[in-house]
């Protein structure tokens, strides 16, 4: 019982595995992105990269904070 459960999913897994890039591949269009192409006509895309670079900024301050917590909690109950 056990190796065949084993061998159903082991296919399954095979079978998604296979499935999955030519999903991703149907899914392609052979045109560019029109919103991209107007952002960057009127200007606004550096408005968007702006945002992306603030947001990853703060994610990244956020994480650095949260070390320096972390570590400092570490060396008072090493102490």
């Amino acid at each position: 019982m056990k190796n065949s459960l084993r061998s159903l999913r082991t296919g399954f897994l095979l079978l998604l595995a296979l499935l999955l890039p030519v999903l991703h591949a149907a899914a392609q269009t052979a045109d560019s992105p029109e919103m991209a192409d107007a952002f960057r006509a009127d200007g606004k895309i550096y408005v968007v990269v702006a945002v992306i670079t603030v947001v990853l900024a703060g994610l990244l301050a956020l994480l650095v904070s949260l070390d320096r917590k972390v570590s400092r909690l570490e060396r008072e109950l090493k102490d």
